[in-house]
């Protein structure tokens, strides 16, 4: 079957490289409370945690092909970036404002994962569960009830894993009603450790085939468990 052709003024700028890295894609998708009670130390800590996980994972030669990371920002709400593999994955510098709409950025990051699937499919790229991370250090200031029952929908239909990492200050009451799995606290600023931890995750699913199952690495080292 020929490819649709497509103009070249069409084509986007950094559009995925299916051909050339016919992988199956591991998706991670990262949702970072970037709200004024993050400024100061916590967001120093949390922008060199996720320097680390792209770090790690780059040498990784399976992981760079696979694994695939997007991210939002919530204070306000904003896209970081787009799905890409973790070779083309920049690192942004996180700065901290706002409020936290929690539940507006669960929303837009389920469709994003959604709509990476669906070009996966397009694509004839097979992909592994994506993994959504949530991070707070507070409780959300818009209407996050309709973002847990999308959740609890997408757990149900194994669309996806939903995991709530709760940092000092965070309503663990209210993740617990998001997340169907129970919410983790960090361990005062152990960022590093936990993207650590991630991307250990990430390297050990990447490099099994789609659907096989794991048994991650324990979260002691940076959950209060």
């Amino acid at each position: 079957m020929m490819d649709e052709y497509i103009p070249f003024e069409q084509i986007p700028f950094g559009s995925d490289d299916f051909a050339n890295n016919p992988e199956s894609r591991c998706p991670c998708l990262l949702l970072l409370d970037t709200s004024a009670s993050m400024s100061g130390m916590p967001i120093l800590q949390l922008n060199e945690g996720i320097r680390t996980f792209k770090d790690e994972l780059t040498e990784d030669p399976l992981a760079v092909k696979r694994v695939e990371v997007a991210m939002l920002s919530f204070g306000p709400l904003h896209l970081q970036s787009d799905f890409a593999t973790v070779d083309q994955f920049q690192p942004p510098h996180l700065s901290a404002n706002g409020d936290t709409p929690m539940g507006a950025t669960i929303t837009m990051g389920i469709d994003l994962i959604t709509k990476r699937k669906q070009t996966y499919k397009q694509h004839g790229v097979g992909y592994y569960k994506p993994w959504i991370i949530l991070i707070t250090d507070g409780a959300p200031t818009d209407n996050w009830q309709q973002a847990a029952r999308l959740v609890k929908e997408g757990e149900a239909n194994n669309a996806f894993a939903f995991f709530a990492i709760g940092v000092e200050g965070a309503n663990l009451d209210v993740l617990s009603q998001i997340s169907v799995r129970t919410p983790l606290k960090l361990k005062g600023l152990m960022f590093r450790e936990f993207f650590l931890w991630l991307s250990s995750s990430m390297k050990m699913v990447s490099s099994k085939s789609p659907g096989a199952s794991n048994t991650l690495p324990s979260p002691s080292g940076w959950s209060e468990l």
